[in-house]
């Protein structure tokens, strides 16, 4: 039985100011013209979220749990756009917290150019950017 020790490890706050550090954040407007200008733009929100929330027309969604192996660009499993590792990618969720976890995780598979969308999906919605509408 593995015990829990009080100060053992880092905390999640800690974790997430370290995968923040390394990357170039976008807010909506940048995320929308990195768009246009050929980024892929990932949603990473589970179904139940994208229903109740809505989506960004034409966002790939690929859930948080399957990432990695989508674009790496090495993986069996790895989607056809995901063969270079330059490739532009802003990962977003619903507040932007998983999405920069998740931006950091493809940059230490490689993908130096991943980063993520400031606020997520609500940020890009109060922006009044395109969005499908949800539940």
């Amino acid at each position: 039985m593995v015990t829990a020790v009080l100060g053992a490890g880092r905390g999640i706050d800690e974790i997430l100011a370290e995968a923040r550090s390394r990357l170039r954040r976008l807010d909506a407007d940048q995320a929308r013209l990195a768009f246009a200008e050929g980024a892929v733009l990932v949603d990473i929100r589970p179904a139940a979220q994208r229903a109740e929330e809505g989506e960004i027309p034409g966002a790939l969604i690929i859930e948080r749990n399957v990432l990695e192996w989508r674009f790496d660009p090495r993986s069996d499993a790895r989607l056809d756009i995901a063969d270079r590792f330059d490739l532009p990618v802003v990962v977003f969720c619903s507040q932007g917290y998983t999405s920069s976890l998740a931006a950091a995780a493809l940059q230490d598979l490689g993908l130096h150019r991943a980063t993520d969308l400031a606020g997520g999906f609500q940020a890009w919605k109060a922006a009044g950017h395109p969005v499908t509408a949800g539940a």
